[in-house]
Parts: structure tokens; sequence; C-alpha cells
């Protein structure tokens, strides 16, 4: 199977005009009171995502991500007095840390960075691609001091401040595996009716996790797509979930994605050809010419432009299809990206 898009698509394929004022800064005062956009159709049609079990039919199994956003953003200190900003993006075992520093220079390995005024980490030395990370080692478990000192990694469009509504809102009624520093956004809209009402129309549920990284909102640089390196995330697809999809497809129903990212776990664990259980790391690029595998309908948000996400979901239901959406969906004044409202997209045969 091969990731490679088709020579005729290049980056400024995937661009669009966005009003700034449609770049949402709030969540909807309700999580299903965000509109949906039903986009399975050749016209489009306005809907509310309390809509949506109505919209699938018993037998459907619907994958949630359930990972967890962690208060991954640090503010601290220098011993110099220079200001550092920091974003856990992995967990590490030994009180270890890979994180992203903001600093007028960068400190040096073996040099300590006070954080929230309350503790210290020792600069261990550079990691990653390009060594843009910096490894770190906390003084005691780093799930608990960013619990504690941490600030909720809001995306990097939104201007405020995180407040607490932020840290209720900017995370999925369902989440329970630490790890995520960006939420599976399009489950953001569900909540305990939506599932309830789930249930009752005979939809089944299962998860996966996919720790999302700081890497979902990397810009793509390169007008040839093929020179993009996609950042690399931990996921896992038990084999609770992997049987469930087996049930589902013999029994004719439909596999919906509860997001780009469940999407990307579950096509990742089927790159060998068929899905089977897997946990690791996955650097899928997802564009025109994928080859789907596991997942026939997706529930996604809006996406930036110029972005992989917006490559993902063109692949998914076509480029032409995607982009007659998302004229629509500015004409109507949607909501745009985190915060913003959602769509449902049936995979094109």
């Amino acid at each position: 199977m091969s990731d490679a898009a088709p020579p005729a698509y290049t980056l400024a394929d995937f661009d669009f005009e966005l009003p700034p004022e449609l770049i949402a800064q709030h969540p909807a005062p309700e999580r299903s009171a965000s509109r949906l956009l039903d986009g399975r159709g050749a016209t489009p049609v306005d809907r509310v995502f309390r809509d949506l079990p109505a919209l699938l039919a018993p037998g459907d199994l619907l994958v949630f991500n359930d990972t967890r956003v962690v208060k991954a953003r640090l503010l601290g200190e220098k011993p110099t007095g220079g200001a550092v900003e920091a974003l856990v993006e992995r967990v590490l075992p030994g009180h270890e840390v890979l994180a992203h520093l903001r600093a007028s220079k960068s400190p040096r390995p073996g040099s300590r960075v006070r954080f929230a005024d309350a503790f210290d980490a020792e600069v261990l030395g550079r990691a990653g691609p390009e060594n843009a990370l910096f490894h770190l080692r906390f003084p005691d478990d780093p799930f608990v001091l960013l619990q504690r000192h941490g600030h909720v990694p809001l995306p990097p469009y939104i201007t405020h401040d995180d407040a607490p509504d932020d840290v209720a809102r900017y995370q999925t009624v369902f989440a329970a595996r630490p790890g995520a520093v960006a939420a599976p956004t399009a489950s953001l809209h569900f909540d305990d009716a939506v599932l309830a009402a789930l249930d009752a129309r005979g939809v089944r549920r299962a998860a996966v996790t996919l720790h999302v990284g700081a890497g979902t909102f990397q810009p793509v640089r390169s007008d040839n797509l093929d020179e993009h390196r996609m950042h690399s995330e931990w996921f896992e697809v038990g084999a609770d979930t992997v049987a469930a999809i087996a049930a589902t497809q013999a029994a004719g129903g439909r596999i919906v994605a509860a997001g780009t990212t469940t999407l990307r776990a579950l096509e990742s664990a089927a790159r060998g050809g068929a899905l089977a259980p897997y946990s690791g790391e996955t650097d899928i690029f997802i564009r025109p010419g994928f080859k789907f595998r596991v997942v026939d309908r997706l529930i996604t948000n809006f996406h930036l432009p110029r972005s992989t996400l917006l490559m993902l979901v063109s692949a998914f239901a076509g480029h032409a299809h995607v982009h007659a959406l998302y004229r629509h969906a500015v004409e109507a004044r949607y909501r745009f990206f985190s915060y913003g409202d959602a769509m449902l997209l049936d995979r094109t045969r």
C-alpha cells in the first residue's frame, strides 16, 4: 500500500479563504448544540450535532479516541531570570519528558529550569527530528506536576489564555488515557444525551487511543507534498476494538470514526493489509490516492487551510466535494477549527 499522492496535487490545492471571525475562540454553550454540516450527499444539509444519532443506523460502530489532554503548557524561568515556556510533547519513564521550549536563548544540557515557581527540571539534552525537542527530567511524576502547575495547551489560533471553562471543554466527556497535548476535537461535541441517544438507536461504541501531539498544528512548508514529513504520535488499537470492527463489518454495519485521530489510528493499524491489534508509533500521511481499509464514515471539524488534516479529509470524501462543502461552510458562517462546528462525511467508493 502506498501513501503517495497523485502528482497533480500540490499544497495550493488545499488552500481556501477563511474570514478570521469564523475561527471559533470559545466552544458552543452546549456541546451538542454545535452545528453539523451533513456532507454525505451531493447537496450539503445544515443540521445540529444532536441530530447525529438519527443519521447513523442500528448496527453501526462508532469508534472514539479516548485520549486525555494533559495540562502540558508550563511557564517558567532560567536561573538567569529569562522567561521559558514549555509544551510537554511526551512523558517518558523515569520522570522524564520531551518538550518544546521557547526561550530567548536555549538552555544548555545540565542546566535547570524552574517552572511555575514550584519545581526545577533538569535539561538533559536535545531530541527528536532535527533536535526540535528538549529532553527534561522532572523531580516527580510529570502527570501529577502538569495537572497541578500546568495550563491547558490551547491551539495557537485561540487567542485567550486558558480559563476554567477550557479545562472542562477542551476535553471529551469520555477522556480516559492521559497523554495528548491537543484534543480530538470532533469528539468535543458529544455529551451524555447524545451518547444515550446513540445507545438507544442501537449504535455500538469502541475506542482507540492516539495521543495527539503538537505536530498536528505543524504547517506544510513545501509545495511538493512528497517532501513533507509527518510528526510521529503514539497510538493503540486493542484486540477488543479489532473484534468489534470485524463483527460489525460481517453484519453489514458501517465503521464510523469520531475524528481524524481515530481514523489515523485505525488506518495505521491496517497498513499491513488487514486490521490487527497494534501499539506503537504512527507517522501516516493520508492524502488523495490513499487506500482506506477500515473507516466508512467520518465525523470531523473544519481544518486549517493547507493542512495535512484537510488533505486527509479530501482523500476520504473527494477533493472537489470537500472543497465545495468548505465553500458552503464559509458562506453559511459555520465556526471553524478546534472549538468550531462539525461535518459528517462518507468515504468515496
